[in-house]
């Protein structure tokens, strides 16, 4: 057997879900595990809920301790970058100098935060994507009440709106939709959530950010192009342009940026909106990508998706292990077929005692329709459609067992109707 190492970038779910599969489908050789966090592997879905309320302490986070990693002999490369791939050799180069000769490489490095010019320079304004991200906005929450702009209203916004608004401070949650999570959910669930926020005293404003005041270094408002418009169902008003929305702490949740500019442009790779695979996860032969970074082909629903959930980022991690192990073993005694990763993507939001659950890419989506919308009830189920097919299902105040059974209605995409009778028998059955 080859004494190269496969090389695992990413010390995230993906990687060491990853890493992890990588032995338990018998790979003996040497295995790496690169992370540019000085930390182990954990888990990000707590950090604007549970890491930032307070409730949870990091060390809870921890998908692995250091004894549970021992028995996987990894070579833990923490607070150490991947800087460039040599595609054709399978060779890295690392920020130590290092160049690692491969067998195959499986790149998992995530996303990086976006943020807006000048706010680098300014004390009190935020991102949150990594552990010391929320460690350093639970500290400036921690320090009294604090009047909190929130820019971006998608997921990550419209939960660290909620927990913010459970610790007591005043926020503004700002965001170029007129409700919330918009472009993820469509209108309807948008104008409940909207509801939601506004029942717990979140003030909401529609706006483009033109820029910060501050005073001396530290952040004093958030400035807005469009003077703050309104968006539906009285959400608060703004008026004149260049409106200022005072802030003390700003949090940019204004999406991410898929982690590939290490990658050069090496035109065996195409990097355009994450790392761009085909229906095995492969970029290049004995080159595999997993979790947010991966934009590969499903093969269920016949286009490129890059999918930001946690459980497609471990579901895809073991996808990845196996079929760069097959694609290793095609021309030896263990060889195997190598299998398409077509999942069921899931995704689910906590926002105060509301959870929102969805199965299937509901983005994009250009038919939505919510055969159960309850508003008073706080209680939700809507469809989404593309190209004439039910391709996603999203509910909220459901049963637990009437939600689970929604997943099979787009397992597989279903024509419209098909799926519109099966979710109002499976609504009807309670």
């Amino acid at each position: 057997m080859t004494t190269r190492p496969i090389a695992v970038v990413g010390a995230s779910a993906a990687g060491l879900a990853a890493a992890e599969a990588l032995r338990r489908f018998g790979w003996t050789g040497p295995l790496t595990l690169i992370g540019d966090e000085h930390r182990l592997p954990y888990d990000r879905p707590p950090l604007s809920k549970q890491l930032l309320h307070g409730t949870w302490e990091p060390e809870r986070l921890l998908l692995r301790t250091k004894e549970q990693l021992d028995p996987l002999g990894l070579d833990l490369r923490l607070g150490t970058r991947a800087t460039g791939l040599d595609v054709a050799a399978r060779t890295l180069t690392l920020d130590t100098g290092e160049r690692l000769d491969c067998a195959g490489v499986i790149i998992a490095t995530g996303v990086a935060a976006r943020t807006l010019p000048g706010a680098d320079a300014l004390t009190g304004v935020h991102t949150l994507r990594t552990l010391d991200d929320a460690l350093a906005l639970r500290g400036r929450l921690a320090g009294g009440a604090r009047r909190l702009v929130i820019v971006g209203n998608g997921v990550l916004g419209c939960e660290a709106a909620a927990v913010a608004r459970e610790l007591g401070h005043d926020v503004t949650l700002v965001g170029h939709d007129p409700v919330p999570m918009a472009a993820a959910v469509g209108t309807a669930v948008g104008e409940l959530l909207a509801e939601e926020h506004r029942a717990h005293g979140v003030t909401l404003r529609t706006g483009t950010v033109d820029g910060f005041d501050s005073d001396g270094d530290a952040v004093s408002a958030v400035r807005l192009a469009d003077g703050g418009t309104p968006g539906s169902g009285g959400v608060a008003t703004g008026g004149e342009e260049g409106t200022r929305l005072p802030a003390d702490t700003v949090l940019l949740a204004i999406g991410s940026t898929p982690a590939v500019g290490w990658l050069g442009d090496d035109p065996a790779l195409d990097t355009t909106d994450g790392l761009r695979c085909d229906a095995y996860c492969a970029a290049a032969p004995g080159i595999y990508a997993a979790g947010d970074v991966a934009r590969w082909e499903h093969p269920v629903h016949g286009r490129p998706l890059r999918i930001e959930h946690r459980m497609n980022a471990t579901e895809q991690g073991m996808a990845a292990a196996r079929n760069l192990l097959a694609e290793l073993a095609a021309d030896g005694a263990d060889a195997q077929e190598r299998r398409p990763f077509a999942p069921v993507p899931y995704f689910w939001s906590d926002q105060y005692d509301l959870k929102i659950q969805a199965y299937g890419p509901t983005a994009g989506a250009d038919r939505v329709e919510t055969p159960v919308l309850d508003r008073a009830g706080r209680r939700v189920l809507a469809l989404y459609g593309r190209e004439g097919r039910a391709v996603a299902v999203l509910a909220a105040g459901l049963p637990p067992r009437q939600i689970r059974a929604l997943r099979a209605v787009v397992a597989t995409p279903l024509p419209w109707a098909e799926a519109r009778e099966r979710i109002d028998t499976a609504t009807a059955a309670g």
